[in-house]
């Protein structure tokens, strides 16, 4: 923490304004308008800061580097509530499957373990674990609507119903359990804080932070599953860089084994990012702890790279159109 490089306060942002989180979000799937409505005025956090909505203000970002236990949600949620027991933030991340595990044998397995709301034992206890903190946890989870079975990410905030992003790049095997994600990714607010999520694969994709932070996003929680060492974290140093936000990474430790006896290893490396790519957390490959540092909402809201150059006013999206084409130019046939 004494190290934590000093953050430059930011100016307005130049051209159109990109946090019109409401009338953006109205827009947006029909069934995410409600779960994705701010309250203001919130009070957030243990450590008596202001919440009003000044972008200024200090708030606590806490990533939880852990093991979870495959197929013991159980097990998981105790582990979860006694990692965060002696910390104090205003947003928790947490990592991908964190409730169940990664490699769950069948989609069978993966349904028995999703949480399905309203009536979700699981959602009600970390409902009730962020009430009893006063803070946000970003936790990524098996999430059931119907028949579908999607990765998700569940945002819970102290008298607010859950929000949900729902993985839209789905990784090796995932495939065979999971629905892909067919909504947008949104932007939910914890205090003055906005906040972005996406889960691990993701982070291939740049076009997921950067609708994010078109969206307004000052922070990206990143819940994640690694299993390729050191690739996220320098991908997500950039992704903080190019889109001027924090970035949030929660990874996990430990290893599985699929039920035809394949290893994974997971990588841990947690970290959370500045707006410049700067380490504010960083743990090691093997720890299993829960740490907190310090962000500024206003520093994420500075997109100027010099004097003349600003991240997202200089873009030049009538020249991107390649970016929504389907065919892939150049693509093996076999591909």
């Amino acid at each position: 923490m004494a190290d934590r490089p000093r953050l430059r306060a930011p100016d307005r942002l130049r051209g159109p304004r990109l946090h019109r989180l409401g009338a953006d979000l109205s827009r947006r799937h029909p069934d995410d308008r409600q779960e994705a409505q701010p309250r203001g005025g919130l009070a957030l956090g243990e450590a008596g800061l202001s919440r009003a909505e000044d972008p200024a203000s200090e708030l606590r970002v806490g990533l939880l580097q852990f093991a979870p236990r495959l197929g013991d949600r159980a097990a998981n949620l105790a582990a979860i509530a006694a990692g965060l027991a002696d910390l104090t933030a205003d947003l928790f991340v947490l990592p991908e499957l964190a409730t169940s595990g990664y490699a769950l044998p069948d989609r069978r397995t993966a349904l028995a373990l999703a949480e399905s709301p309203p009536d979700s034992p699981g959602l009600a206890a970390l409902q009730d674990l962020a009430e009893r903190k006063r803070a946000a946890i970003a936790v990524g989870l098996p999430l059931r609507e119907g028949e579908r079975l999607y990765n998700a990410a569940a945002l819970l905030r102290p008298g607010e119903a859950p929000a949900f992003y729902r993985k839209l790049h789905l990784f090796d095997r995932e495939g065979t359990l999971f629905d892909p994600g067919d909504r947008p990714p949104a932007v939910l607010t914890v205090g003055p804080l906005r906040v972005g999520l996406m889960i691990c694969f993701d982070w291939v994709f740049p076009e997921v932070a950067r609708c994010l932070a078109l969206a307004g996003a000052d922070l990206i929680a990143h819940p994640a599953n690694l299993v390729l060492p050191g690739l996220a974290q320098a991908a997500m140093a950039t992704r903080a860089v190019e889109n001027g936000v924090y970035a949030a990474t929660a990874n996990r430790v430990g290893e599985e084994r699929y039920a035809d006896g394949e290893p994974l290893r997971f990588t841990g490396a947690s970290q959370l990012l500045d707006p410049r790519g700067r380490p504010l957390l960083v743990f090691g490959v093997g720890e299993t702890r829960g740490a907190v540092a310090a962000i500024q909402p206003a520093a994420a809201r500075d997109k100027r790279l010099t004097a003349h150059n600003h991240l997202l006013a200089d873009r030049r999206p009538a020249l991107y159109a390649g970016l929504l084409a389907s065919e892939v130019q150049g693509r093996a046939p076999d591909a």
